[in-house]
């Protein structure tokens, strides 16, 4: 059975059409972790994290990165809290992405986020990456790992 996230998601993934390459966010307080996939969907790759000053420049940068991979659509990755809920990490991601069109106007869906910055300090630790490396590569880690899991769903045909 289909979680309402996931029914969700799939019906915002439609306007993205059936391919090109796919930004994957994950919004922090401080940075924006931007991943990208190939025009196929499927590997998402890191690009770089972004550290937050204001809206309009932030979203300019990724307005500017978004144009230069021929990005025809955003993963946001939407951090509910472990019993499903929005909390206000949510609500910073919905009203960041409610403001984004006035910059960079892409279709959006949201994927759900939770412990995928975690998973990816796991995967980090594992390789033996040392912390000031980690803290500098956590945030668009996270963003691949989002938009890997997104595009695992649309290509699977799982949803």
């Amino acid at each position: 059975m289909l979680s309402l996230m996931s029914k969700s998601f799939i019906a915002e993934a439609a306007a993205f059409g059936e391919a090109g390459a796919l930004f994957g966010l994950d919004l922090g307080e401080k940075t924006i972790g931007v991943a990208v996939c190939d025009p196929g969907r499927r590997v998402a790759t890191p690009v770089e994290t972004i550290r937050r000053t204001k809206f309009t420049p932030d979203a300019e940068r990724l307005a500017a990165l978004a144009k230069e991979r021929g990005v025809v659509g955003l993963v946001m990755g939407l951090p509910l809290n472990m019993d499903g809920t929005e909390g206000p990490s949510a609500q910073r991601a919905r009203a960041f992405v409610r403001n984004l069109p006035k910059i960079l106007d892409l279709p959006v869906a949201f994927w759900d986020e939770r412990l995928s910055t975690a998973a990816m300090e796991r995967d980090l630790i594992a390789i033996d990456t040392k912390r000031k490396r980690r803290a500098e590569k956590i945030d668009e880690s996270a963003a691949a790992f989002i938009l890997q899991g997104a595009i695992d769903r649309l290509r699977d045909g799982t949803s």
